[in-house]
């Protein structure tokens, strides 16, 4: 079977992570996926920042535990990399694009040994004043939506795939 066929098959959200930080070498070729990611009319508008600082990664956790309603709570699952994937607003097609990045990074993880989970609740994260604040910290300037954060790091354990469901596919020839 094609490597890549593979890797969507395999690749599972991982919700259990090691204390091992993959290396920045390791981070930087999922990153690099991600910025391979198809977009509208080949804008290439969504950006990525790379959260491997701890204190940072813990206030991004802290902020989406928040919004989650969970206070306390690590809603990255322990993974000790944050990759936030973010869209420019005045791009049509952003969400989408930030979508593909998203998808992108999650298998580039896989392939690499590496578990990934999207964590939702980026937008609401960003469109508070400590997000657009934390944007601004990071010089990144304009008025970009929070897409979704692809946690990443060594999985401690792994899912079983679920059967695909039925009647999910219908032909139109």
């Amino acid at each position: 079977m094609n490597e890549v066929l593979r890797a969507m098959r395999e690749r599972r959200s991982v919700r259990a992570y090691t204390d091992e930080v993959p290396s920045d070498d390791v981070i930087s070729e999922v990153v690099e996926a991600g910025l391979w990611a198809a977009s509208g009319m080949g804008r290439q508008g969504p950006v990525i920042v790379a959260v491997t600082n701890r204190e940072l990664r813990d206030r991004l956790s802290r902020m989406n535990a928040e919004i989650m309603g969970r206070p306390g709570a690590d809603p990255f699952y322990g993974a000790p990399v944050v990759l936030v994937v973010l869209a420019p607003r005045d791009v049509p097609t952003h969400v989408y694009d930030g979508s593909l990045v998203m998808g992108n990074l999650m298998l580039a993880a896989h392939a690499l040994g590496l578990g990934s989970c999207w964590i939702h609740r980026a937008h609401e994260e960003f469109d508070s004043a400590e997000g657009r604040a934390i944007l601004s910290e990071l010089g990144l300037e304009g008025d970009y939506e929070g897409i979704g954060h692809c946690v990443l790091g060594y999985a401690a354990e792994v899912p079983e795939a679920r059967p695909r469901r039925e009647g999910r596919v219908i032909l139109a020839r």
